[in-house]
């Protein structure tokens, strides 16, 4: 039987917490951490998740070209063997309708559509310290209680649209990629896009050839290699389903767990020839991870190594682009040292009559009026539809937007103010028993194995915390203050921390410029994080209910 809505909202005080956890979150995250807990620990969850089905980023990203740049057989989750088996793809990249396809099979293959509520946005989250619970708070008037709170909201998932003057009276229409509704009629229509980052160079590729004329407003050229999609052979499927347990090995103890090798090589210890000959290699199978990562060791680290790979993609925008101009224009002279980017055929898109580029460095974006954009030289560009492809408040912006308090109701925008932090990615100091999927310092990677590692070793604190008594699980101060400056260390050795980039979180006016992401690889954050499960959870205060009690289950378990 359902209960009312009253029923499922009360939370007065002195009655036990309505479930065990609750799961913020129903795209890759979510849904394992739901089935970790639920399904194999028995505990009573409910998530949640604003949208009306699963899948979270890709839920909302519906945009035209939107495609993982990770490859099919790597992105996907690798917890069920039968799951691995019974998936099938025939592309080496999969698209967005692919990919929610596949989530929506893995919420109907275990049974998780009956514990999220859709169409339910979190507002609020606070920790009542009296009765050691989190109080949820919805958009629906509804109050929720649970002795565990796990946030799954996404690396990127907030929204950012520029304040722009005017922007409110564009009398065309106005769409973010990153909220994209259904059947957006292009034809006949003059559309601008602002932003050329991953999403913009997807967006702007699929949709030059159906619109009438497309305006792309740059602010920052890219660096971007082929994606080099295409079909699979049937043959080459069955191949990786045969090696797929020395796949995921490979996968968790690599770097930047994409499924291939990363380089040993650095790029001077080879001739000049055989060195472009790596890199044509590379531009020829695709991938911009694969040309960062798997062709030589040093690109991301070495001043000159990064160079000679930029000076290589630089070369082919002037073979691809046909006019001069709009090829300086679309030519970056920074270092490479952003996420690295791969398309279908962007610098060619600029060879299409009804493409024009426009650099608003050069002449900056005045003001939005009902009829387009006006750039500083006083050209108006007149417009039917805006799209904004400007991308994210990364890691933290969807906590931030989210009315998250700890203890002595600390709310999590001030606990951050000076720059999001957290214990090994899943923690933070001031809010026990909240644990982060995918948190700020967390690594840099292809994202389901990461989710997977943190997803698990959060259920294996959950269950130790659990059979030893423990009530209250929270980092130290002093162990995030140590996590953050080795994240800082190791990002002040690569030239990622040169660039203004949104992985620093430089993309949003205002925000303190801070490492966000751990970037050591999966594997060596992988053995930090089981060091600290072997040590006790080291970094973590663990309150007991009972103590006496505690002290006994702890011995039993330890």
């Amino acid at each position: 039987m359902s209960q009312s809505k009253q029923e499922r909202s009360s939370d007065h005080v002195g009655a036990a917490p309505q479930y065990d956890a609750i799961v913020i979150g129903a795209g890759f995250g979510g849904l394992y951490m739901l089935y970790k807990l639920r399904n194999e620990l028995g505990l009573r969850v409910r998530a949640f998740d604003k949208a009306s089905g699963v899948g979270g980023t890709w839920y909302w990203n519906r945009y035209p070209g939107a495609l993982s740049d990770t490859e099919s057989f790597v992105y996907c989750y690798s917890f069920d063997k039968g799951l691995l088996q019974d998936w099938h793809w025939d592309t080496r990249y999969v698209t967005q309708p692919q990919i929610l396809t596949y989530l929506e099979h893995v919420a109907d293959r275990f049974d998780l559509h009956r514990d999220i509520q859709f169409n339910t946005g979190v507002t609020a989250a606070h920790f009542d310290e009296a009765r050691n619970v989190w109080i949820v708070r919805t958009d629906t008037d509804e109050t929720f209680t649970a002795r565990f709170l796990v946030t799954a909201l996404g690396l990127l998932s907030a929204t950012n649209v520029p304040d722009i003057k005017g922007i409110e009276t564009f009398a065309g229409e106005q769409y973010h990629t990153g909220a994209w509704p259904e059947h957006i009629d292009f034809a006949g229509k003059r559309v601008g896009v602002l932003g050329t980052g991953s999403t913009g160079l997807q967006v702007i590729t699929a949709i030059a050839p159906l619109v009438k004329h497309l305006s792309v407003f740059q602010r920052s050229p890219q660096y971007s290699v082929p994606v080099g999609n295409g079909p699979v052979a049937p043959e080459e499927v069955a191949a990786v389903k045969g090696q797929y347990d020395q796949i995921w090995k490979d996968v968790r103890n690599s770097v930047v767990a994409f499924g291939f090798a990363e380089s040993a090589v650095p790029a001077f210890s080879v001739s000049e020839d055989e060195r472009q000959s790596v890199f044509q290699k590379a531009w020829d199978k695709g991938g911009g991870f694969r040309f960062m990562f798997e062709t030589f060791s040093d690109i991301a680290t070495d001043p000159a190594a990064n160079e000679a790979a930029a000076s290589f993609i630089r070369s082919k925008i002037a073979e691809i682009v046909d006019d001069p101009e709009t090829a300086r224009k679309l030519t970056p002279t920074e270092a490479y040292a952003k996420r690295p980017l791969c398309d279908s055929g962007y610098y060619a898109t600029f060879n299409r009559d009804n493409v024009s580029l426009i650099d608003v460095k050069a002449t900056p974006i005045e003001e939005v009026t009902p009829k387009g954009v006006r750039t500083s030289d006083g050209v108006e560009h007149h417009l039917d539809i805006l799209i904004f492809a400007t991308g994210f408040d990364a890691v933290d912006g969807n906590y931030t937007r989210i009315d998250i308090r700890g203890r002595n109701s600390l709310a999590i925008r001030d606990h951050w103010a000076s720059g999001a932090t957290s214990y090994l990615g899943v923690a933070t100091e001031n809010f026990p028993n909240m644990f982060m999927i995918l948190g700020p310092n967390g690594p840099f990677t292809n994202l389901p194995p990461t989710i997977e590692v943190q997803v698990e070793w959060i259920a294996d604190l959950v269950e130790y915390a659990s059979k030893a008594g423990i009530n209250v699980i929270e980092a130290t101060g002093q162990a995030e203050n140590g996590w953050t400056s080795l994240c800082t260390e190791i990002a002040d050795q690569t030239l990622f921390s040169k660039a203004a980039s949104w992985i620093f979180g430089a993309n949003i006016p205002g925000k303190t410029r801070s490492v966000l992401f751990y970037l050591g690889g999966l594997g060596a954050y992988r053995q930090h994080i089981n060091g600290v499960a072997a040590d006790h959870y080291q970094g973590f205060r663990l309150q007991p209910s009972d103590p006496a009690a505690s002290t006994a289950a702890m011995a039993s378990v330890g």
